[in-house]
């Protein structure tokens, strides 16, 4: 199991690097100048803006980029923010991480407990009226788009009916002393509309998993074996049955797993949720690269961690891939 592991982390590691480089090259390939948003009404002189491309670095060959950005990493250093400038890389994304890890932990308890128990209920009522429900309204949800949902959901919820905040984490009104549990509600009240909006759109994903899961294994041997011996269908489904439908989900969690980082783009942005989705939607408009490598290559860490978790969950669970 140790030199399948040791295996398993060197091709991820390889495969870490390999989208990093990728990403590199694509930014600086696309036309733009990440400079043009520093001008504002005035434009730079040239001496200013040969000043700023030795600052940040853009002066250099690509290579001499590439090569600066991995010695940073490896002081574990990630550059200055050009639109953020002075902030570093590491100080925006450390403040706005704790907001996406509330989002996305929530959207992720969401799915993997309703969403769950959502597709072993379709699964038990194969074909009868609430499965053909609840597959329409998840496919409904499915297909929505993210951004869409949430402007409708901030025009009728907050703007028409005024029952939850239409934006941001937090009251900004809120007095300076007001106690602990007073700013936790004002916190969770500004995080219902974006956690239901991303959870309305992933959670058919959950669903359908576990519905094919749980229907491949009501068909074995084993639970009409346990039918047969008189037990309840309760036992049966969750005792039995659901146990060994999870493993299909180990892949799903593996793939959602960077939500907890990544959050959504749209949604963050639709809510100005301040996360790591709207500060990637900042960097991606002003094409600030340091910000864009900072954040994407702690979603592609996410990834290959969710990969890797995902194959040791499988080996663990089911002995006929061990080693493979």
């Amino acid at each position: 199991m140790g030199g399948w592991l040791l295996r398993r982390l060197g091709q991820a590691a390889l495969t870490f690097a390999a989208s990093l480089l990728l990403l590199f090259l694509v930014m600086r390939v696309v036309p733009g100048d990440p400079l043009a948003r520093l001008e504002g009404d005035i434009p730079l002189s040239a001496e200013e803006e040969t000043l700023l491309r030795r600052r940040f670095g853009l002066d250099r060959p690509m290579a001499g980029q590439l090569a600066d950005w991995v010695a940073g990493v490896g002081r574990g250093e990630f550059g200055i923010s050009i639109a953020h400038y002075p902030e570093s890389v590491g100080s925006l994304i450390a403040s706005r991480l704790p907001p996406t890890l509330l989002l996305g932990g929530t959207v992720l308890l969401i799915n993997f407990t309703l969403g769950l128990w959502l597709g072993v209920l379709q699964a038990k009522h194969r074909g009868q009226r609430i499965d053909r429900w609840l597959t329409g309204l998840s496919l409904a949800g499915y297909s929505m788009p993210s951004f869409w949902l949430g402007l409708v959901l901030i025009s009728m919820v907050s703007l028409r009916w005024h029952l939850l905040p239409a934006a941001q984490m937090t009251d900004p009104l809120l007095p300076a002393d007001a106690g602990v549990m007073t700013r936790t509600i004002d916190v969770l009240r500004h995080l219902i509309l974006p956690a239901v909006t991303l959870s309305v759109v992933t959670l058919a994903g959950t669903m359908r998993y576990q519905r094919t899961a749980m229907l491949q294994v009501l068909r074995l041997d084993f639970i009409r074996a346990a039918r047969a011996r008189g037990l309840s269908e309760r036992r049966v489904i969750w005792r039995h049955a659901w146990p060994n439908a999870l493993s299909p989900i180990l892949t799903l969690f593996g793939l959602w797993l960077p939500i907890l980082v990544t959050g959504s783009v749209f949604v963050e942005y639709v809510f100005n949720w301040p996360g790591l989705g709207s500060l990637t939607a900042e960097a991606i408009a002003a094409r600030d690269y340091p910000l864009l490598m900072g954040t994407a290559m702690l979603a592609s860490a996410l990834v290959i961690v969710g990969t890797v978790i995902t194959d040791v969950g499988y080996m663990l669970i089911d002995p006929r891939v061990r080693y493979q």
